[in-house]
């Protein structure tokens, strides 16, 4: 009998607990977009995720501290931490909470999924950054489709309709995403993604905070604002977006392929879908359901179209790929910043 087969039989999670996990990053970080559109009905959008990103950093902070896991990081990489801190959560959680005023949960989340679509534009302009192939590409024009398909739903007007405005907000959220993640991928730092994203998280929630303050949204705040509501769309966010599917998603990156643990990014959009249209009773038209489908499309074959011009190394979104020339296993490193998610 093999003690290192025995060994590694121990180590591997049992499927209900990767089942478990799964369903609680798909429930957590798909209804997210839900809660948001709820809470900035009546709470300052800066302010309303500065201060709950902030303290979901801190809760994390705390827990590090606890396992003697913390690790202060060198002022150099504390820089960069605050850029990529900046870009995912002032823009990219501050512009979607932003546009949520005015666009619908459902719609919000269908355009977030460009994000990989963002990313693989900016390798591509990038020199040193992975180059795409044919399918690739035919992945970004399927993108562009998906969202002009959603546009076509935008002529409804009244309640809930959406605004040009909110619509480019929201893909700017999606653009600063892939902007601060593609940061985070090639700068390098010897802490840990889990210390790393609680940095970002703070850092981010502080500045997005500060931002919210200069706007003079704490003149907005009336007891009125702290509707029953919004109080329990800021602790659902908390609680359940921050903490829960955080940790449910880095225990996954720690126990599966990044392929399996990454399907939230095809998930996602369809819970918040299910969740505007049972909770919110948001009115789903076909554009929608046809933008959802092309554009996750597209994001399949981004995904899977990207080379390393350099290596020569078929990019496919998981821990190990193949080297075409010797097909010795090659491990690709993920960004740090998956692990933030989008709440």
């Amino acid at each position: 009998m093999n003690p290192a087969a025995n060994s590694a039989d121990r180590d591997q999670p049992k499927a209900w607990k990767i089942l478990l996990a799964l369903s609680l990053v798909y429930t957590a970080w798909g209804t997210t977009y839900l809660a948001i559109h709820e809470g900035v009905k009546t709470l300052p959008p800066g302010l309303f995720g500065g201060v709950r990103l902030t303290l979901a950093g801190l809760i994390l902070l705390g827990y590090l501290v606890a396992r003697k896991q913390f690790v202060p990081l060198p002022t150099r990489d504390l820089l960069w931490t605050l850029l990529v801190g900046v870009l995912l959560f002032v823009f990219g959680n501050g512009l979607i909470s932003l546009a949520e005023k005015t666009v619908p949960s459902g719609m919000a989340s269908v355009l977030v999924a460009t994000t990989p679509l963002w990313m693989a534009l900016l390798e591509v302009a990038c020199p040193w950054g992975e180059r795409l192939t044919w399918r690739g590409w035919l992945g970004l024009v399927a993108g562009l489709l998906g969202v002009g398909l959603l546009w076509l739903d935008r002529p409804h007007e009244g309640e809930g309709a959406g605004s040009p405005l909110g619509y480019l907000l929201v893909l700017g959220s999606a653009a600063a995403w892939a902007v601060g993640s593609f940061v985070s991928r090639y700068r390098r730092s010897s802490a840990s993604p889990f210390v790393l994203a609680t940095y970002q998280m703070i850092l981010g929630g502080l500045s997005l905070t500060a931002v919210g303050l200069v706007a003079g949204e704490a003149g907005q705040l009336t007891v009125d604002s702290f509707t029953p509501n919004g109080v329990f769309a800021f602790f659902y966010l908390l609680v359940v977006g921050s903490l829960v599917g955080f940790v449910a998603y880095a225990w996954l990156l720690g126990h599966v392929s990044t392929t399996l643990a990454g399907t939230y990014a095809y998930v996602n959009p369809v819970v918040a879908l299910f969740a505007a249209v049972l909770l919110d009773k948001e009115v789903i038209g076909w554009p929608v359901v046809a933008g959802m489908t092309v554009i996750l499309l597209g994001v399949a074959l981004v995904r899977q179209g990207g080379v390393d011009k350099k290596r020569g190394v078929l990019l496919v979104e998981g821990d190990v790929t193949s080297n075409q020339m010797s097909h010795e296993p090659l491990r690709v490193r993920t960004p740090e910043t998956e692990l933030a998610g989008r709440d």
